[in-house]
């Protein structure tokens, strides 16, 4: 049975959306995310993590267990197989990394659209889970053709180049475009760039654009307090917090107020 993709009827009713990053290669993590009810969805950020083909696929059934969509974050090097396959175990939605130019842009849609002569993808049946209960033609395309599709903004070249990129990307049906503060800087060649006021202007200006464009912009933050400034930029969609920082902050709370309170017995 072909999960309902929800983060896309959010999207599609103009709301706001909420999602969580996790690292963990691990599909608790996800239940987890989904059982509290809170997120539109969770990006799994295989980026920075480890995979195979059957994490994913315990990963998509747990996402699907909790009612929580999942978005992949994948690394340039081998973007199309994994994207491909993540969307075969039933991820609902891609965030491609390390944009440049428009062609970028073109590249990315063609790996996950349907290879159909009015999308222009390559995307052709792949006979994985969604399919696995039956193949209905028109319920497969569908479900494709409802995969969030959501790009970096994170280099120095694709911000020199940003109307052209963001042209391609309306064109092209992007929903959703992620500032990447870090990668910028290190495009520059100032690896620290993202933690001087300098970074702000060249923020405000990606924001603006992808509004200009009418390609919503999503931000990543750590604290609730950090989403007022960029809700009063226009920004809508944010992704807050890791699940190693979480965690990594809550056993600091507990270690530290137990130190605390047994040192002298």
């Amino acid at each position: 049975m072909i999960m309902p993709n929800t983060f896309r009827q959010a999207l599609a009713a103009g709301k706001p959306t909420l999602g969580t990053h996790f690292l963990f290669a691990d599909p608790d993590i996800a239940e987890l995310i989904g059982d509290t009810g809170l997120f539109d969805y969770a990006e799994f950020a295989a980026e920075y993590s480890v995979l195979d083909m059957q994490l994913l696929y315990h990963m998509a059934r747990a996402g699907q267990c909790a009612n929580l969509p999942l978005m992949i974050k994948l690394d340039q090097e081998g973007q199309g197989f994994w994207a491909q396959a993540a969307l075969g175990a039933g991820f609902k939605s891609v965030l491609f990394t390390d944009i440049r130019t428009p062609e970028d842009v073109v590249e990315c849609h063609r790996l996950i659209r349907a290879d159909t002569p009015e999308v222009g993808g390559s995307m052709g049946l792949k006979i994985r889970r969604p399919a696995l209960s039956g193949y209905q033609p028109e319920g497969y395309l569908d479900d494709l053709a409802a995969v969030v599709f959501t790009i970096m903004l994170e280099k120095n070249a694709a911000v020199e180049n940003l109307d052209a990129v963001l042209t391609t990307a309306c064109a092209k049906g992007v929903d959703m475009a992620q500032w990447g503060p870090a990668d910028y800087g290190i495009s520059r060649g100032n690896p620290g760039m993202m933690f001087s006021d300098e970074i702000r202007p060249i923020e405000e200006k990606v924001i603006a654009k992808c509004l200009e464009y009418g390609v919503p912009p999503r931000i990543e933050i750590r604290e609730v307090e950090q989403a007022k400034r960029y809700i009063d930029l226009g920004v809508r969609h944010f992704c807050i917090g890791w699940d190693r920082f979480i965690l990594q902050a809550g056993l600091t709370s507990v270690g530290e107020g137990m130190r605390k309170l047994t040192e002298g017995i």
